[in-house]
């Protein structure tokens, strides 16, 4: 059993990569670069807003001054109308409450956007009130270990007892630098960036609490 377990957040508490692969789609096509969602996934996941115009920039697209933050506010509006949880993240969180197990979030994305997507199931945002750690805030960002290694020590936890939960390669790997087991979730596709990265693959929620060692 874990000594803590860290969650990123988006598509792994919050279901927001569908509407922001979606906005991200339209965006970049009306500025000359159309691609696949698949593609966007390849190239931009578990990267920042920044990070994902820089390297839409390299690839042709026209992207001005300004752009990372227009889109932020623009996805802030767009999440703000609903964002799912992932199914089945509420029962790991109970399984591990009842273990004593702590948990946090360590996500690239912006404490705002986590308040807005978050901040929509009240009774979990006070669960994890004091708990959700930005990387873009922090200046932490993955795939450097720090975020992770920050999270860690605010619940107390030694680093190398920690294991953590992503769904991106950059994750993962930030996971590794900082000697974390990772548990890599995969409800699509065969998670082959992900295991590559050290992580050990799993499809559903339901299957996590016997992978962190609480059945």
């Amino acid at each position: 059993m874990p000594a803590a377990v860290l969650f990123d957040c988006d598509g792994v508490v919050v279901d927001s990569e569908g509407p922001t692969f979606d906005m991200l789609a339209e965006d970049l096509a009306a500025r000359g670069l159309p691609l696949t969602h698949a593609e966007m996934e390849r190239l931009f996941l578990g990267g920042t807003v920044e990070k994902v115009g820089l390297r839409a920039a390299e690839l042709g697209a026209d992207i001005p001054h300004g752009w990372a933050a227009d889109f932020y506010e623009r996805l802030y509006a767009r999440l703000a109308e609903g964002t799912q949880l992932i199914p089945g993240i509420l029962d790991v969180l109970d399984r591990l409450d009842a273990a004593g197990v702590p948990y946090a979030i360590g996500s690239n994305g912006t404490g705002r956007k986590m308040g807005v997507t978050i901040g929509q199931y009240p009774a979990l945002a006070a669960r994890l009130a004091g708990r959700m750690f930005s990387g873009i805030d922090l200046k932490m960002i993955k795939p450097a270990p720090d975020l992770y290694l920050h999270a860690a020590r605010a619940l107390g936890a030694d680093p190398a007892a920690c294991v953590v939960v992503e769904d991106s390669p950059t994750g993962a790997r930030a996971a590794r630098a900082a000697g974390m087991r990772c548990m890599g979730f995969a409800p699509q596709g065969d998670g082959a960036a992900l295991a590559a990265e050290g992580a050990v693959i799993f499809r559903t929620m339901a299957d996590l609490p016997t992978l962190l060692g609480l059945d």
